[in-house]
């Protein structure tokens, strides 16, 4: 296939893209509009391979869409393009309705025009997958899982706006009829994840000796899928995905955020036991501060739908992903620079918009 991946450069794009360009035949054609957490670097292996192709658009821009959907005539759209992070969102919403709300409509009907105009046998096998996140079912509680079935209550910004995208594509699918698939995943991690993200956050802020910010008391619960299963996941629903079916996609790791930030702290002690003068481990760097606004409890998800029709389960446990995570964060110091040279140097965000 060719396949037009927005986002490409972004950290669940660019894995996608590894992956797509390591295990498959396929051929990418990568679109991303290179904001902060966008970086070419961490596509350093494909940069010059044959079926690889980088075009820096924004996905709003819809001549620049549709002129390369004629181009390169792709048979499917992977839509990772988004603006992530629930902090900034709360500093800066309106840069997400503008992206997450607007772009996917403008992608969505660029896609359309396009779908359109294919032949009869080339419009039944294209596929447009839309990739979103649980946290558009907002909080989850104590007990129970996400499903596909699962209400949309969005808290923050940000997941109000992928919500609205996710049902953008949905009514797409059932108006227009244009073939779309749609995943909801859970908190990604593993390497080349912009340092705003907990967990690499605190790998270079501790390496520094730092403080370790964990918001409130550290409880919050996040279900962690690392971003080799996630991206292995998003080709599985591409390739075998029925149309018009929303796949949940997680990693069976629920985690305190204080227990992911002890575990990479008892890491670093063992694989980095060079200690900050004047403590004897890591984990004495965690300080703990204001929550975040509007902060969600538990996310959790019940993956057994994609486990079921499609047989994909996660490859990595919690306790192997996150020790191949920090290994590669200390093994890979140049990237963390680089991708920290603008504005950002690891200060809280998420607290402007509080009153």
């Amino acid at each position: 296939m060719k396949i037009m991946i927005t986002g490409g450069a972004g950290f669940i794009g660019a894995a996608l893209v590894r992956h797509i360009i390591r295990h498959t035949e396929h051929h990418v054609i990568n679109v991303d509009k290179l904001t902060y957490a966008g970086n070419l670097d961490s596509l350093a292996e494909t940069a010059d391979h044959p079926r690889h192709s980088f075009h820096q658009v924004d996905i709003c821009q819809n001549q620049a869409i549709e002129e390369l959907l004629a181009y390169y005539q792709p048979d499917a759209i992977m839509h990772l393009a988004a603006e992530s992070h629930v902090d900034r969102s709360i500093d800066g919403p309106a840069d997400f309705i503008q992206t997450n709300i607007v772009g996917t409509f403008t992608l969505l009907e660029a896609a359309r025009k396009y779908w359109l105009g294919l032949s009869k046998e080339a419009r039944q096998g294209f596929r447009f997958h839309h990739i979103s996140t649980d946290e558009v079912y907002g909080d989850l509680g104590e007990t129970g899982l996400f499903t596909e079935q699962t209400p949309y209550e969005p808290s923050s910004p940000y997941s109000a706006s992928k919500a609205s995208s996710d049902h953008l594509a949905r009514a797409w699918q059932r108006t227009y009829g244009l073939p779309v698939l749609i995943t909801n995943c859970s908190n990604n991690y593993g390497h080349y994840q912009f340092p705003e993200k907990l967990i690499p956050l605190v790998i270079l802020n501790a390496l520094e000796g730092k403080p370790l910010p964990i918001y409130g008391e550290g409880l919050q619960v996040r279900d962690w899928l690392h971003v080799d299963d996630h991206a292995r996941a998003l080709l599985k629903v591409l390739e075998e995905g029925s149309i018009g079916e929303t796949y949940n996609i997680g990693g069976h790791n629920e985690r305190q955020n204080i227990q992911v930030v002890e575990a990479i702290c008892s890491l670093l002690d063992e694989l980095c036991p060079e200690k900050t003068a004047g403590i004897n481990s890591y984990s004495e760097l965690i300080t703990f501060v204001e929550d975040r606004p509007g902060h969600d409890v538990r996310y959790a998800i019940d993956a057994s739908k994609i486990a079921r029709e499609l047989g994909w389960t996660p490859e990595e446990t919690f306790e192997s992903g996150i020790r191949k995570t920090v290994i590669w964060y200390l093994e890979n110091q140049p990237w963390c620079q680089s991708v920290q040279s603008g504005n950002y140097q690891r200060q809280r965000l998420g607290i402007e918009g509080k009153q």
